[in-house]
């Protein structure tokens, strides 16, 4: 592994968080999913060899519990859930390298031989713990099978997580006021002899291993003041007749969290096998050389609430067996529905199936997805900023530009015109591919996918600017020329975040070879001297749809409510990647990333007068404000015309975030951003006198 910039000569592995087999996919899930396949895409558009690779989560006590329940083997039930994962992704364009499972035959032997391992090391002792028993019934509770008190918050928790307070990893028998989930009796603790993976010999290692690791700041910073206020050592056995069992034992199977992520490096040898190691070799990657030096470029995407497993146990097992540690760890938010936090079991979610049935393009939720915020803000789904993305951006910026220049190029001049590229123009796409670069080493998908649209934007500014159609021909080629050139980057550039999208525009185009495959290079390639005539990429999702949409979450929610109100079972375990339990009903959760001052220093926040209110074209919900900020006014657009009255607003005192970038709706640039509350779109204004200008400080 190295820390230079992305392509390295060292090959690249991307995971995601491995999905539970345990119930239907939602968007919460598809959050993670959809950014490790942007960043594979993007890391092999900058000439870097890549691996992009997954697998069930097939083991674990909810598992067992809900076969049970269904009368199945944990087997049987767990294989239908993830068939069905293998089926959903590829319907998202989320296109694993190889996807498999834990409890296949390479997971189990990879498994086992890393834990002998582990033992061989001195790392793994026996211990006396008290375990939870339902004296009732005479069996052993593993940890999902108990319920209790947090002893470190005294919320209510499971027996492997306070899931409802602190969120702190529990051991077996830390749990207090236990009682059992399947009986509802009382528990009580008993002896038994368990394995530990002695986790706090390594806190010397641990800390060096986050002063190294790449990502997001939340996956470096969370696990500091775990490793601060004293590591436990890790209790890595369960009684349980569900899972890959502990070598040498017959009545104990590793924890769920001992096999999980060894599928990263299973599923990347599986891989490696069907393709052969000439064309990818996963012991460059995985394998530590005899030298002692690192392997290849390991970067996962997890879900926030696994960080801890991906920064403490994960790295540490990996540096005892003798594997290469991640170069980076990027954990998502968590997903919200309309402002609430989204939950499966009150039916409040946006599944991955219905999407598909309601017919929308899955590269349109891709791009909302991946570009709406960063890697590790919260993100919130609802239909209407999914339309107001969707037709922005999308349709408005990308899609216009793309048609408007393809089409005149071949009417005008069957093609490409013979004419030089502009200096202009070039230097832009250098811009574009320059930006597109710095934010797959940033770990920022969404500033990648930024890159391609704000190149779009420009495109249609420069169209706009020099008016071909009132050019003869002679005049207008250059200018065409331009265009097209601009049209082929934006495929280039798009592809990671919505690539069949691109691969249609590639068509149109006149790409050769395949637009997947392509790196940055042919973004600069000379366009096609001829092609057909193109057809709009993206069409407008109109206002009707998006009151139905509503109206039938909004009907789901309610009738869930009336009924029985309890967990339908298909909440996610804790090796799935993103579900977000029940977060409040009415309030969006707090972030628990905070901001340094300096990065609040550097929001340019003024006091604003809107001095006119205008209606957007062809845009139900957005406005055309002129804001007089002191030193200039400035246009914005705002999707508050449904919210106000227009001609009410001008004098209104608004808060305005200056040095927001620069955006394009509709046709109409937008040079900064008005503050506004909740869903009703509450302006804020200033209780005094505050002029125009005044910095929010």
């Amino acid at each position: 592994m190295s820390h230079d910039d992305f392509p390295t000569e060292q090959p690249a592995v991307v995971t995601c968080g491995l999905p539970y087999a345990n119930g239907d996919l939602h968007v919460g899930h598809l959050r993670s999913y959809t950014a490790g396949d942007v960043l594979s895409r993007s890391l092999r558009k900058l000439g870097q060899q890549t691996a992009f690779v997954c697998g069930s989560d097939m083991h674990g006590t909810p598992i067992a519990v809900n076969a049970d329940e269904q009368g199945v083997s944990p087997e049987a039930f767990a294989t239908q859930y993830h068939e069905q994962y293998e089926e959903t992704f590829p319907q998202f364009n989320v296109q694993f390298d190889n996807y498999g499972h834990t409890h296949d035959e390479t997971n189990t032997e990879l498994t086992q031989s890393i834990v002998r391992r582990l033992e061989d090391e001195g790392y793994v002792y026996e211990k006396e713990i008290k375990v939870a028993w339902d004296p009732i019934e005479d069996q052993p509770l593993p940890d999902r099978y108990v319920e209790g008190t947090c002893p470190y918050c005294g919320e209510h928790a499971r027996g492997d997580e306070c899931d409802e307070g602190c969120g702190r990893h529990l051991e077996p028998g830390e749990i207090e006021d236990p009682v059992s989930t399947r009986t509802g009796n009382p528990a009580e603790y008993r002896e038994r002899p368990h394995r530990f993976f002695e986790v706090s010999e390594l806190s010397e290692y641990l800390s060096g291993f986050l002063d190294r690791l790449e990502g997001t700041s939340n996956a470096r910073n969370q696990p500091r003041e775990w490793i601060e206020s004293g590591l436990e050592d890790w209790c890595i056995t369960r009684d349980l007749d569900w899972g890959i069992d502990y070598p040498g034992e017959e009545d104990l199977v590793l924890y769920v969290w001992v096999d999980a992520p060894i599928e990263y490096i299973s599923s990347t040898k599986q891989y490696s096998e069907r393709v052969g190691a000439d064309e990818y070799d996963w012991e460059q990657v995985w394998r530590e050389t005899e030298s002692g030096e690192a392997g290849g470029e390991v970067v996962h995407v997890i879900g926030r609430d696994i960080i801890q497993h991906h920064t403490i146990f994960w790295p540490a097992m990996l540096e005892v067996a003798g594997y290469s540690e991640p170069r980076a760890v990027c954990a998502t938010g968590f997903v919200t529905i309309n402002g609430k936090g989204l939950s499966t079991s009150r039916n409040r979610a946006i599944w991955a199936q219905e999407y598909l049935d309601e017919g929308f393009h899955p590269d349109l939720l891709r791009y909302y997805l991946t570009t709406m915020g960063g890697f590790q803000q919260d993100l919130d789904f609802s239909w209407d900023r999914f339309q107001e993305r969707v037709n922005g951006e999308l349709v408005g910026t990308v899609g216009n530009f793309l048609y408007r220049s393809l089409l005149f190029a071949y009417r005008n001049f069957g093609g490409t015109p013979d004419a030089e590229l502009s200096p202009e123009v070039e230097e832009r796409i250098q811009q574009a591919v320059d930006d597109f670069s710095a934010a797959v080493n940033e770990y920022e998908v969404r500033k990648a996918g930024d890159a391609a649209v704000k190149l779009a934007q420009f495109g249609n500014e420069y169209i706009q600017r020099n008016e071909p159609w009132k050019l003869d021909d002679d005049e207008a080629a250059p200018v065409i020329r331009d265009c097209v050139q601009l049209a082929k980057a934006v495929t280039v550039l798009i592809e990671p975040v919505a690539p069949d999208k691109a691969e249609a525009a590639w068509a149109q185009v006149g790409g050769e070879a395949d637009v997947h495959d392509v790196t940055l290079d042919a973004a600069f390639e000379p366009p096609a001297a001829a092609f057909d005539e193109p057809a709009e990429l993206f069409e407008q999702v109109e206002d009707e749809r998006v009151e139905e949409l509503n109206e039938k979450l909004a009907e789901r929610v309610a009738e869930t409510a009336s009924g029985d109100d309890t967990d339908d079972g298909t909440e996610s375990d804790e090796s799935t990647d993103a579900d977000e339990a029940d977060v409040t009903d009415e309030l969006e959760p707090l972030l628990e990333d905070r901001i340094g001052f300096d990065d609040f220093e550097a929001l340019d926040i003024r006091v604003g007068r809107i001095e006119t209110a205008d209606p957007v074209e062809d845009a139900d919900k957005l406005a055309k404000l002129e804001v007089d900020i002191g030193v200039e006014t400035r246009q914005v657009v705002a999707g508050i015309r449904q919210l106000h009255d227009l001609d009410a607003l001008p004098g209104t005192k608004v808060v305005l975030l200056a040095n927001m970038e620069k955006a394009e709706l509709f046709g109409v640039e937008s040079n900064g951003m008005v503050l506004a509350a909740g869903e009703q779109a509450d302006l804020l204004t200033t209780h005094d006198d505050a002029e125009p200008g005044t910095k929010v400080r």
